[in-house]
């Protein structure tokens, strides 16, 4: 059990136990209104940070990767696709961003997948939404999507922090097929 795991456990009894402290009050008619009330709206507060954390953390919906080299990516609450790779043996989360040219890994997925930022050379500059910022080269040594398997990939590392990476057109380009199906973004090899 991780420490999460630990961490949520103990807010749901928390919970179990305000709801059903809560539902003992009522039922035996007996505690003042004050504490009815003030236990009311404990109930309502643990229930609308339950409804935002399943909201924010929920079910997102996830890729499928197929035995044909085919992947499925389902477009995500905030509109976008994400996709999910294994980076040099470490799981990456990717946004894919057509408008993106290459490979973009923020500092800390490149520290995750065994490369140091800060002993980077930042030649580069690159223009993203929030400006200019500086770009390292570096070469990703493996990356695999179910059975696909690409090695010695080219890819930046971004002088900036990046909410995640970014899997732009020099990677889909070896990709035989992207195209759209209603929600969800097809890749094929």
């Amino acid at each position: 059990m991780t420490g999460d795991d630990t961490m949520q456990l103990v807010y749901y009894g928390a919970l179990l136990l305000v709801i059903g402290g809560a539902m003992v009050f009522e039922l035996a008619g007996r505690g003042g209104r004050v504490l009815r009330q003030l236990i009311l709206w404990v109930v309502i507060f643990a229930g609308a940070t339950l409804a935002a954390n399943w909201w924010i953390e929920g079910d997102a919906p996830v890729q499928q990767v197929l035995e044909s080299g085919r992947i499925e990516i389902p477009v995500g609450r905030d509109g976008h696709f994400h996709l999910t790779a294994t980076v040099n043996g470490q799981e990456v989360r990717f946004m894919v961003d057509t408008g993106a040219s290459s490979i973009a890994l923020g500092p800390a997925d490149a520290r995750r997948v065994g490369l140091d930022p800060d002993d980077l050379a930042y030649v580069g500059t690159a223009m993203t939404a929030n400006g200019r910022v500086e770009t390292a080269p570096v070469t990703i040594d493996r990356i695999e999507i179910g059975d696909i398997v690409d090695r010695n990939v080219r890819a930046f590392v971004i002088a900036a922090d990046l909410d995640g990476s970014l899997l732009g057109m020099s990677y889909l380009r070896t990709f035989a097929r992207v195209s759209f199906e209603g929600d969800l973004l097809i890749l094929e090899r």
